[in-house]
Protein backbone atom coordinates (compact mmCIF):
# COMPACT_ATOMS: atom_id res chain seq x y z
CA UNK A 1 0.00 0.00 0.00
CA UNK A 2 1.36 2.84 -1.20
CA UNK A 3 -0.66 5.15 1.54
CA UNK A 4 1.09 6.36 4.91
CA UNK A 5 2.99 4.77 6.49
CA UNK A 6 0.95 3.46 9.53
CA UNK A 7 2.06 1.19 12.82
CA UNK A 8 1.08 -2.26 12.11
CA UNK A 9 -1.29 -3.75 14.10
CA UNK A 10 -1.69 -8.10 14.29
CA UNK A 11 -4.86 -9.17 14.21
CA UNK A 12 -6.01 -11.72 16.72
CA UNK A 13 -6.56 -15.21 14.62
CA UNK A 14 -9.58 -16.60 16.99
CA UNK A 15 -13.10 -15.24 15.87
CA UNK A 16 -15.02 -15.08 19.17
CA UNK A 17 -18.38 -16.82 19.11
CA UNK A 18 -20.40 -14.43 20.86
CA UNK A 19 -19.52 -10.69 22.26
CA UNK A 20 -21.79 -7.88 23.95
CA UNK A 21 -21.09 -5.45 21.12
CA UNK A 22 -19.21 -5.56 17.40
CA UNK A 23 -17.54 -2.64 16.06
CA UNK A 24 -17.21 -2.56 12.48
CA UNK A 25 -14.14 -0.49 11.48
CA UNK A 26 -10.38 0.23 12.73
CA UNK A 27 -10.64 3.95 12.22
CA UNK A 28 -10.11 5.89 14.83
CA UNK A 29 -13.49 6.43 15.55
CA UNK A 30 -14.11 2.40 15.83
CA UNK A 31 -10.92 1.79 18.02
CA UNK A 32 -12.18 4.60 20.36
CA UNK A 33 -15.47 2.89 20.96
CA UNK A 34 -14.40 -0.28 21.04
CA UNK A 35 -11.52 0.90 24.03
CA UNK A 36 -14.36 2.84 25.86
CA UNK A 37 -16.54 0.20 25.68
CA UNK A 38 -13.63 -2.55 26.56
CA UNK A 39 -13.30 -0.37 29.36
CA UNK A 40 -16.78 -0.52 31.08
CA UNK A 41 -16.38 -4.33 31.49
CA UNK A 42 -17.92 -5.16 28.02
CA UNK A 43 -16.70 -7.98 25.65
CA UNK A 44 -16.15 -6.25 22.15
CA UNK A 45 -14.88 -7.86 18.54
CA UNK A 46 -13.55 -5.28 16.57
CA UNK A 47 -13.78 -6.18 12.80
CA UNK A 48 -12.15 -4.38 10.19
CA UNK A 49 -11.58 -5.13 6.44
CA UNK A 50 -8.39 -4.25 6.25
CA UNK A 51 -5.74 -3.34 8.68
CA UNK A 52 -6.44 -0.92 11.18
CA UNK A 53 -6.00 3.10 10.77
CA UNK A 54 -5.21 2.20 7.39
CA UNK A 55 -8.07 4.55 5.77
CA UNK A 56 -9.10 8.60 6.20
CA UNK A 57 -8.00 7.66 10.05
CA UNK A 58 -3.84 8.14 8.97
CA UNK A 59 -4.45 9.96 6.14
CA UNK A 60 -5.70 13.36 7.66
CA UNK A 61 -3.60 16.61 8.44
CA UNK A 62 -3.03 15.53 12.08
CA UNK A 63 -5.07 18.54 13.85
CA UNK A 64 -6.58 18.39 16.68
CA UNK A 65 -8.84 21.58 16.98
CA UNK A 66 -12.02 23.44 18.73
CA UNK A 67 -11.53 26.57 16.32
CA UNK A 68 -13.38 27.31 13.11
CA UNK A 69 -15.62 23.67 13.45
CA UNK A 70 -19.44 24.28 13.55
CA UNK A 71 -21.07 25.03 16.70
CA UNK A 72 -22.73 21.71 16.77
CA UNK A 73 -19.64 20.17 17.57
CA UNK A 74 -17.92 22.26 19.80
CA UNK A 75 -19.62 20.67 23.03
CA UNK A 76 -17.92 17.13 21.95
CA UNK A 77 -14.79 18.41 20.46
CA UNK A 78 -14.00 20.31 23.60
CA UNK A 79 -14.25 17.06 25.86
CA UNK A 80 -12.04 15.45 23.05
CA UNK A 81 -9.44 18.50 23.79
CA UNK A 82 -9.37 17.07 27.78
CA UNK A 83 -8.88 13.35 26.53
CA UNK A 84 -6.03 13.87 24.29
CA UNK A 85 -4.14 15.55 26.81
CA UNK A 86 -4.15 11.67 28.51
CA UNK A 87 -3.91 9.44 25.66
CA UNK A 88 -0.92 8.54 25.65
CA UNK A 89 -0.65 7.81 29.13
CA UNK A 90 -3.49 5.75 28.97
CA UNK A 91 -2.94 3.57 26.29
CA UNK A 92 0.46 2.80 26.80
CA UNK A 93 1.79 4.73 23.26
CA UNK A 94 2.99 7.68 22.09
CA UNK A 95 0.40 9.28 19.85
CA UNK A 96 2.48 12.13 19.11
CA UNK A 97 -0.13 14.84 20.45
CA UNK A 98 1.26 18.40 21.54
CA UNK A 99 -0.93 21.44 22.08
CA UNK A 100 1.10 23.86 19.99
CA UNK A 101 -1.65 25.91 18.81
CA UNK A 102 -3.42 26.99 15.56
CA UNK A 103 -3.69 30.07 13.34
CA UNK A 104 -6.81 30.53 10.82
CA UNK A 105 -4.90 33.42 8.72
CA UNK A 106 -7.69 35.95 7.18
CA UNK A 107 -6.55 37.62 4.25
CA UNK A 108 -8.79 41.00 4.50
CA UNK A 109 -11.12 42.56 6.31
CA UNK A 110 -14.14 40.59 5.63
CA UNK A 111 -12.53 37.31 6.48
CA UNK A 112 -11.02 38.57 9.74
CA UNK A 113 -14.80 39.86 10.70
CA UNK A 114 -16.15 36.67 9.88
CA UNK A 115 -13.10 34.89 12.15
CA UNK A 116 -14.07 37.22 15.08
CA UNK A 117 -18.01 36.47 14.31
CA UNK A 118 -17.21 32.72 14.79
CA UNK A 119 -15.03 33.08 18.12
CA UNK A 120 -17.63 34.37 19.97
CA UNK A 121 -18.87 30.72 19.51
CA UNK A 122 -16.21 29.94 22.21
CA UNK A 123 -17.70 31.87 25.07
CA UNK A 124 -18.79 29.17 28.09
CA UNK A 125 -16.21 27.03 26.85
CA UNK A 126 -12.53 26.36 28.77
CA UNK A 127 -10.82 27.49 25.93
CA UNK A 128 -8.87 30.79 25.05
CA UNK A 129 -8.92 31.59 21.58
CA UNK A 130 -7.93 35.21 20.32
CA UNK A 131 -7.94 37.11 17.14
CA UNK A 132 -4.02 38.36 16.13
CA UNK A 133 -2.86 40.67 13.67
CA UNK A 134 0.32 43.36 13.64
CA UNK A 135 3.54 42.28 15.81
CA UNK A 136 1.73 39.50 17.32
CA UNK A 137 1.13 37.73 14.58
CA UNK A 138 4.56 37.98 13.37
CA UNK A 139 5.82 36.83 16.31
CA UNK A 140 3.68 33.57 16.09
CA UNK A 141 4.47 33.33 11.91
CA UNK A 142 8.08 33.87 12.24
CA UNK A 143 9.73 34.79 8.71
CA UNK A 144 6.78 34.92 6.74
CA UNK A 145 6.69 36.73 3.73
CA UNK A 146 3.07 36.77 3.15
CA UNK A 147 0.32 39.42 3.98
CA UNK A 148 -2.43 38.49 6.75
CA UNK A 149 -5.04 41.19 7.80
CA UNK A 150 -4.72 38.93 10.87
CA UNK A 151 -5.85 35.28 12.13
CA UNK A 152 -8.03 33.61 15.03
CA UNK A 153 -5.46 31.50 17.20
CA UNK A 154 -6.03 29.28 19.73
CA UNK A 155 -3.43 28.28 21.67
CA UNK A 156 -5.11 25.00 23.42
CA UNK A 157 -5.35 23.36 19.75
CA UNK A 158 -2.96 21.12 18.59
CA UNK A 159 -1.85 17.56 16.74
CA UNK A 160 -1.39 14.65 16.91
CA UNK A 161 0.27 11.51 14.78
CA UNK A 162 -2.57 9.88 12.38
CA UNK A 163 -0.64 6.89 12.03
CA UNK A 164 -0.37 6.18 15.61
CA UNK A 165 -3.18 7.57 16.86
CA UNK A 166 -5.52 4.46 15.63
CA UNK A 167 -2.85 1.08 16.25
CA UNK A 168 -2.21 2.68 19.68
CA UNK A 169 -5.84 2.74 20.92
CA UNK A 170 -6.78 -0.67 19.33
CA UNK A 171 -3.87 -2.37 20.92
CA UNK A 172 -4.83 -0.92 24.27
CA UNK A 173 -8.88 -1.96 23.45
CA UNK A 174 -6.96 -5.30 23.02
CA UNK A 175 -5.35 -4.97 26.60
CA UNK A 176 -8.49 -4.23 28.00
CA UNK A 177 -9.79 -7.92 26.49
CA UNK A 178 -11.20 -6.70 22.81
CA UNK A 179 -11.02 -8.59 19.95
CA UNK A 180 -9.04 -7.19 17.00
CA UNK A 181 -9.90 -8.47 13.74
CA UNK A 182 -8.27 -7.58 10.76
CA UNK A 183 -8.96 -8.78 7.67
CA UNK A 184 -12.39 -9.27 8.72
CA UNK A 185 -15.20 -7.60 6.82
CA UNK A 186 -18.39 -7.49 8.30
CA UNK A 187 -21.12 -8.57 5.81
CA UNK A 188 -24.20 -7.74 7.21
CA UNK A 189 -25.96 -7.99 10.17
CA UNK A 190 -28.47 -10.72 12.10
CA UNK A 191 -31.69 -9.48 13.24
CA UNK A 192 -33.55 -11.69 16.40
CA UNK A 193 -37.23 -10.60 17.06
CA UNK A 194 -36.79 -7.27 15.56
CA UNK A 195 -33.52 -6.36 16.99
CA UNK A 196 -30.12 -7.29 16.27
CA UNK A 197 -28.55 -11.00 17.43
CA UNK A 198 -25.13 -11.31 15.13
CA UNK A 199 -23.32 -10.14 12.50
CA UNK A 200 -21.89 -12.01 9.54
CA UNK A 201 -18.55 -12.08 8.89
CA UNK A 202 -16.19 -13.23 6.13
CA UNK A 203 -14.70 -15.73 8.89
CA UNK A 204 -17.91 -16.49 10.56
CA UNK A 205 -20.76 -15.32 13.09
CA UNK A 206 -20.18 -13.43 15.88
CA UNK A 207 -23.22 -13.01 18.30
CA UNK A 208 -24.23 -10.26 20.08
CA UNK A 209 -26.76 -7.81 21.15
CA UNK A 210 -25.43 -4.70 19.90
CA UNK A 211 -23.30 -3.40 16.97
CA UNK A 212 -21.74 -0.89 16.29
CA UNK A 213 -21.26 0.51 12.83
CA UNK A 214 -18.20 3.18 12.34
CA UNK A 215 -16.80 2.66 8.48
CA UNK A 216 -16.00 6.00 7.61
CA UNK A 217 -16.52 6.35 3.70
CA UNK A 218 -18.45 2.62 3.64
CA UNK A 219 -20.85 3.03 5.80
CA UNK A 220 -24.24 4.41 3.46
CA UNK A 221 -23.12 1.12 1.30
CA UNK A 222 -23.43 -1.16 4.60
CA UNK A 223 -26.29 0.29 5.64
CA UNK A 224 -28.30 -0.10 1.93
CA UNK A 225 -29.29 -3.95 2.53
CA UNK A 226 -31.12 -2.70 5.77
CA UNK A 227 -33.19 -0.67 4.06
CA UNK A 228 -31.61 2.42 5.78
CA UNK A 229 -30.77 6.10 4.81
CA UNK A 230 -27.58 7.37 5.47
CA UNK A 231 -26.93 10.10 2.72
CA UNK A 232 -22.99 10.21 2.73
CA UNK A 233 -20.16 11.20 -0.19
CA UNK A 234 -16.96 11.26 -0.46
CA UNK A 235 -14.14 13.69 -1.81
CA UNK A 236 -10.46 13.27 -1.93
CA UNK A 237 -8.14 15.35 -0.57
CA UNK A 238 -4.49 15.22 -0.91
CA UNK A 239 -1.47 15.46 1.23
CA UNK A 240 2.11 15.69 1.08
CA UNK A 241 4.73 15.37 4.03
CA UNK A 242 8.54 16.75 3.86
CA UNK A 243 11.78 15.03 5.67
CA UNK A 244 12.75 16.97 9.04
CA UNK A 245 13.37 20.71 8.73
CA UNK A 246 14.81 23.22 10.98
CA UNK A 247 13.02 26.56 11.00
CA UNK A 248 9.81 26.24 10.38
CA UNK A 249 6.29 27.00 12.36
CA UNK A 250 6.03 25.08 15.31
CA UNK A 251 1.67 26.16 15.15
CA UNK A 252 -0.23 24.81 12.44
CA UNK A 253 -1.40 27.23 10.05
CA UNK A 254 -4.28 27.36 7.43
CA UNK A 255 -4.57 29.82 5.02
CA UNK A 256 -6.93 29.61 2.05
CA UNK A 257 -4.29 28.48 -0.55
CA UNK A 258 -2.16 25.82 1.78
CA UNK A 259 -2.94 23.84 5.22
CA UNK A 260 0.58 22.92 7.07
CA UNK A 261 1.73 21.48 10.72
CA UNK A 262 4.89 20.15 12.07
CA UNK A 263 5.05 16.72 12.91
CA UNK A 264 6.44 14.54 15.32
CA UNK A 265 9.74 13.57 13.46
CA UNK A 266 10.50 17.05 12.88
CA UNK A 267 8.89 17.10 8.88
CA UNK A 268 5.87 18.73 7.88
CA UNK A 269 2.48 17.81 6.39
CA UNK A 270 1.20 19.95 4.06
CA UNK A 271 -1.93 20.25 1.86
CA UNK A 272 -4.09 22.54 -0.22
CA UNK A 273 -6.78 24.77 2.68
CA UNK A 274 -9.21 24.85 0.19
CA UNK A 275 -9.37 22.59 -2.80
CA UNK A 276 -10.62 19.20 -2.80
CA UNK A 277 -11.70 16.63 -5.68
CA UNK A 278 -14.98 15.32 -6.01
CA UNK A 279 -15.37 11.95 -8.47
CA UNK A 280 -19.06 12.03 -9.82
CA UNK A 281 -20.71 8.42 -8.76
CA UNK A 282 -24.22 7.09 -8.48
CA UNK A 283 -24.97 8.45 -5.44
CA UNK A 284 -23.84 11.98 -6.10
CA UNK A 285 -27.10 11.55 -8.23
CA UNK A 286 -28.79 9.37 -5.24
CA UNK A 287 -28.34 12.19 -2.44
CA UNK A 288 -28.31 14.99 -4.89
CA UNK A 289 -31.00 16.95 -3.45
CA UNK A 290 -30.15 16.86 0.02
CA UNK A 291 -26.61 17.54 -0.62
CA UNK A 292 -27.48 20.59 -2.66
CA UNK A 293 -27.18 23.27 -0.09
CA UNK A 294 -23.74 22.28 0.65
CA UNK A 295 -22.53 22.04 -3.22
CA UNK A 296 -23.58 25.72 -3.36
CA UNK A 297 -22.16 26.93 -0.74
CA UNK A 298 -18.87 24.84 -1.53
CA UNK A 299 -18.57 24.69 -4.96
CA UNK A 300 -15.86 27.09 -5.67
CA UNK A 301 -13.92 24.93 -3.53
CA UNK A 302 -14.78 21.43 -5.11
CA UNK A 303 -13.08 20.36 -8.40
CA UNK A 304 -15.65 18.04 -10.21
CA UNK A 305 -14.12 14.50 -12.05
CA UNK A 306 -15.90 11.74 -13.81
CA UNK A 307 -14.23 8.70 -14.94
CA UNK A 308 -13.26 5.36 -13.81
CA UNK A 309 -14.60 5.89 -10.28
CA UNK A 310 -18.00 6.14 -11.98
CA UNK A 311 -18.25 2.97 -13.32
CA UNK A 312 -16.44 1.29 -10.41
CA UNK A 313 -19.34 2.34 -7.81
CA UNK A 314 -21.92 2.03 -10.21
CA UNK A 315 -20.73 -1.92 -10.63
CA UNK A 316 -21.35 -2.38 -6.39
CA UNK A 317 -24.41 -4.45 -5.76
CA UNK A 318 -26.47 -2.29 -3.05
CA UNK A 319 -27.77 -6.03 -1.67
CA UNK A 320 -25.75 -9.41 -1.47
CA UNK A 321 -26.06 -12.93 0.27
CA UNK A 322 -24.76 -13.07 3.00
CA UNK A 323 -23.40 -16.75 2.35
CA UNK A 324 -21.12 -14.82 -0.27
CA UNK A 325 -18.56 -12.14 -0.22
CA UNK A 326 -19.31 -8.65 -0.21
CA UNK A 327 -18.29 -5.53 -1.89
CA UNK A 328 -16.11 -4.99 1.34
CA UNK A 329 -14.06 -8.03 0.47
CA UNK A 330 -12.94 -6.92 -2.48
CA UNK A 331 -11.55 -3.24 -1.78
CA UNK A 332 -9.81 -3.68 1.73
CA UNK A 333 -8.46 -0.20 1.85
CA UNK A 334 -9.43 2.78 0.10
CA UNK A 335 -6.19 4.32 -1.58
CA UNK A 336 -6.78 6.77 -4.52
CA UNK A 337 -4.12 8.59 -6.08
CA UNK A 338 -3.36 11.87 -5.36
CA UNK A 339 -3.35 14.82 -6.94
CA UNK A 340 -0.25 16.01 -7.97
CA UNK A 341 -0.48 19.22 -9.25
CA UNK A 342 -3.23 20.34 -6.13
CA UNK A 343 -0.16 19.37 -3.85
CA UNK A 344 2.11 21.11 -5.59
CA UNK A 345 0.18 24.20 -5.98
CA UNK A 346 0.35 24.05 -2.27
CA UNK A 347 3.44 23.63 -1.63
CA UNK A 348 4.07 26.57 -3.76
CA UNK A 349 2.28 28.92 -1.92
CA UNK A 350 4.05 27.49 1.26
CA UNK A 351 7.10 28.20 -0.11
CA UNK A 352 6.05 32.07 -1.44
CA UNK A 353 4.81 32.34 2.56
CA UNK A 354 7.93 30.69 4.38
CA UNK A 355 10.99 30.93 2.07
CA UNK A 356 12.85 28.35 4.89
CA UNK A 357 10.80 25.65 3.02
CA UNK A 358 12.43 26.22 -0.64
CA UNK A 359 15.13 23.72 1.61
CA UNK A 360 12.59 21.26 2.57
CA UNK A 361 12.38 17.64 0.65
CA UNK A 362 9.22 15.77 -0.50
CA UNK A 363 9.22 12.57 1.16
CA UNK A 364 5.63 11.23 -0.15
CA UNK A 365 2.08 11.89 -0.81
CA UNK A 366 -0.91 10.12 -0.71
CA UNK A 367 -4.67 11.20 -0.50
CA UNK A 368 -7.91 10.01 1.14
CA UNK A 369 -11.23 9.72 1.09
CA UNK A 370 -13.09 12.01 3.27
CA UNK A 371 -16.84 11.30 4.33
CA UNK A 372 -19.30 13.94 4.20
CA UNK A 373 -22.76 14.57 5.10
CA UNK A 374 -25.14 16.89 3.71
CA UNK A 375 -24.23 19.24 6.52
CA UNK A 376 -21.15 18.41 7.23
CA UNK A 377 -21.98 16.60 10.97
CA UNK A 378 -21.32 13.66 11.92
CA UNK A 379 -23.91 10.83 12.64
CA UNK A 380 -23.08 9.52 16.26
CA UNK A 381 -26.49 7.60 16.81
CA UNK A 382 -28.91 4.79 17.80
CA UNK A 383 -31.09 3.92 14.75
CA UNK A 384 -34.68 3.93 15.55
CA UNK A 385 -36.14 1.21 13.27
CA UNK A 386 -33.30 -1.41 14.51
CA UNK A 387 -32.75 -1.69 18.03
CA UNK A 388 -29.57 -2.72 18.85
CA UNK A 389 -27.88 -0.74 15.89
CA UNK A 390 -25.62 2.44 16.08
CA UNK A 391 -23.65 4.35 13.88
CA UNK A 392 -21.02 6.64 13.94
CA UNK A 393 -19.60 8.10 10.73
CA UNK A 394 -20.24 11.08 8.48
CA UNK A 395 -17.44 13.22 10.24
CA UNK A 396 -16.55 15.34 7.12
CA UNK A 397 -12.53 15.63 7.63
CA UNK A 398 -13.14 16.41 11.41
CA UNK A 399 -13.00 13.10 12.61
CA UNK A 400 -9.26 13.01 13.67
CA UNK A 401 -9.37 15.88 16.65
CA UNK A 402 -13.25 14.69 17.94
CA UNK A 403 -12.65 10.92 17.30
CA UNK A 404 -11.87 10.00 21.08
CA UNK A 405 -15.08 11.97 22.73
CA UNK A 406 -17.00 10.20 19.79
CA UNK A 407 -15.98 6.90 20.82
CA UNK A 408 -17.09 8.03 24.37
CA UNK A 409 -20.55 8.99 23.57
CA UNK A 410 -21.01 5.95 21.46
CA UNK A 411 -20.23 4.00 24.05
CA UNK A 412 -22.54 6.29 26.16
CA UNK A 413 -25.47 5.27 23.81
CA UNK A 414 -24.61 1.25 23.89
CA UNK A 415 -24.50 1.05 27.57
CA UNK A 416 -27.59 3.54 28.04
CA UNK A 417 -25.13 6.14 30.24
CA UNK A 418 -26.08 10.20 30.60
CA UNK A 419 -24.33 11.15 27.42
CA UNK A 420 -21.49 13.04 27.65
CA UNK A 421 -23.22 16.00 25.25
CA UNK A 422 -26.47 16.77 23.60
CA UNK A 423 -26.79 14.10 21.03
CA UNK A 424 -29.73 15.97 19.06
CA UNK A 425 -27.38 17.26 15.91
CA UNK A 426 -25.89 14.00 15.77
CA UNK A 427 -29.09 11.94 15.14
CA UNK A 428 -29.41 9.58 11.89
CA UNK A 429 -33.38 10.56 11.50
CA UNK A 430 -32.31 14.12 11.07
CA UNK A 431 -32.16 13.37 7.24
CA UNK A 432 -35.54 11.63 7.16
CA UNK A 433 -37.95 13.26 9.50
CA UNK A 434 -38.15 16.55 7.32
CA UNK A 435 -35.91 19.05 8.86
CA UNK A 436 -33.66 19.13 6.13
CA UNK A 437 -30.63 19.75 8.20
CA UNK A 438 -28.04 22.22 6.05
CA UNK A 439 -23.98 23.32 6.65
CA UNK A 440 -23.91 26.72 8.59
CA UNK A 441 -22.50 29.33 6.60
CA UNK A 442 -18.51 29.75 6.89
CA UNK A 443 -17.76 26.50 8.31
Amino acid sequence: MPGPRVVPVQGDEKLPQRADVVVIGGGIIGTSTALELAERGLSVALCEKGGIGQEQSSRNWGWVRISRRDPRELSLMAAALEIWQGLSQRVGKDVGYKRAGILFTCADDKSYDEHARWQRNLEGYPVQARMVSGSELNRLLPDNRAVYQGALYTPADGRAEPQKAAPAIAEAARAQGAAILTDCAVRGLEQSAGRISGVVTERGPIACSSVVLAGGAWSSLFCSPLGLHLPQLKVMNSVLRTEPLAGGPESAIWTQTFAVRKRQDGGYTVASGHENIADIVPDSFRYARQFMPALKQQYDSLSFRLGRRFIEEAALPRQWPLQEASPFEYCRVLDPMPSIEQSNRAFRHLVEAFPVFRNARIAQRWAGCIDVTPDAVPVISSVDTLPGFFIATGFSGHGFGIGPAAGRLMANLVTGEKPIVDTHDFRLSRFSDGSNPRPISGF
